[in-house]
């Protein structure tokens, strides 16, 4: 019927780090049952079954995430992939998953490989900023494993990417951060930055000026490895330059409305949204559910529908094809809270921007 994407939570809301900042350990606390525990291969085998009748034989993304999702072990994931392509053809599956890196080993690293997986690490910069936060149980800094983690991918030639959360702290170091992280061979990156919570307020989160001034550090430094002909990814960047050629973005934050990601807790219940895997967005579950009547179910409507909104001020602003008022979950009173920081960036960058498009439109790059 058509392609799918599927983010599956195999070990829920478990975890073998604390990071004070993580918005899934917020969003656990906000519903009835804050973990589902570990997924059992009897749900997987659900998945799959109602994924093939959804998909038919177009082609599927697996990704996993959590909590930490190698928390459900090796064997299970082994199981999974088994299981995956008693349903599918080899050419109909991709397979990724998001990872803290503390387990990665030379067991996970070759079966990775091994099956094609696209491996997000999460690594907050240098260890002075990483180790500020993303602690384990024991108050321990994660830094010194994360990184072994990431060596045993690269030697078994896995494909990755880092993804950095953008903290206060790691803001005031992000020029370095970036000439680390391009001293250490790291090509493909991701910055995102650290979401409030849904009560309160997060001593890590940056202010609209932090994140102005961050993202044309950022772009200064990305811009001029361009021009000299060693480009690095940043997935925010490379999004931008697509709209720019008139293609659509990669990124679900950038569509300007919400759509569903069909995010499959352990127990097999389905939701629409990453940050929104809460008991009243709940659109079903496998066991008793299909993909259709979840994706077409009136909850859909009731998530989607408050995403739509949007200021009046956008419909006059230079920048909404580009912006479109950002994430829903970083909107306050249906605006965009960076929208000030991005007209900035924005005035600071475009001519760049649209010299770079004319660079990869005469194949220069």
């Amino acid at each position: 019927m058509a392609n799918l994407s599927l983010l599956i939570k195999p070990a829920s809301s478990l975890c073998n780090l604390n990071c004070e900042y993580c918005f899934y350990h917020d969003v656990a606390a906000h519903r009835e049952t804050a973990s589902y525990g570990i997924m059992t291969l009897d749900t997987a085998d659900k998945i799959l079954e109602k994924a093939k009748a959804f998909v038919k034989e177009d082609g599927i993304v697996i990704a996993f995430q959590g909590g930490e999702p190698t928390l459900a072990g090796l064997d299970f994931f082994r199981a999974f992939v088994d299981k995956a392509k008693v349903y599918f053809n080899p050419h109909q599956l991709n397979f990724a998953i998001q990872t803290n890196g503390m387990v990665i080993d030379e067991d996970w690293a070759g079966f990775f490989k091994k099956h094609n997986f696209l491996v997000g690490v999460s690594l907050d910069g240098k260890k002075e900023t990483h180790n500020l936060n993303r602690l384990d149980h024991n108050k321990d800094g994660s830094y010194k494993r994360v990184l072994e983690g990431i060596k045993m991918l690269e030697k078994h030639e896995v494909s990755f990417n880092i993804l950095t959360v953008l903290n206060k702290p790691v803001a005031r170091k992000i020029k370095s951060i970036y000439m680390d992280y391009k001293k250490k061979g790291f090509k493909y990156l991701q910055f995102i930055p650290c979401i409030e919570p849904f009560e309160g307020q997060s001593r890590f989160s940056l202010t609209p000026k932090e994140y102005e001034k961050l993202l044309k550090e950022l772009f200064d430094l990305w811009y001029e490895d361009i021009i000299k002909g060693h480009p690095i990814s940043i997935r925010l960047f490379d999004n931008y330059l697509s709209m720019l050629l008139g293609r659509p973005p990669e990124s679900c934050d950038l569509n300007g409305h919400c759509s569903v990601q069909n995010v499959i807790e352990a127990d097999g219940s389905v939701y629409p949204c990453d940050f929104y895997v809460l008991d009243e967005y709940k659109l079903g579950n496998v066991h008793t559910n299909t993909f259709e009547d979840m994706i077409s179910s009136q909850v859909t409507q009731v998530f989607i529908t408050p995403s739509l909104k949007r200021p009046n001020e956008c419909d006059v602003c230079r920048y909404l094809p580009l912006c479109r008022n950002g994430c829903r979950r970083y909107r306050k009173d249906d605006k965009y809270y960076y929208c000030d920081a991005l007209k900035g960036f924005f005035d600071y960058t475009i001519l760049r921007f649209e010299h770079v498009v004319h660079m990869i439109r005469t194949g220069q790059i």
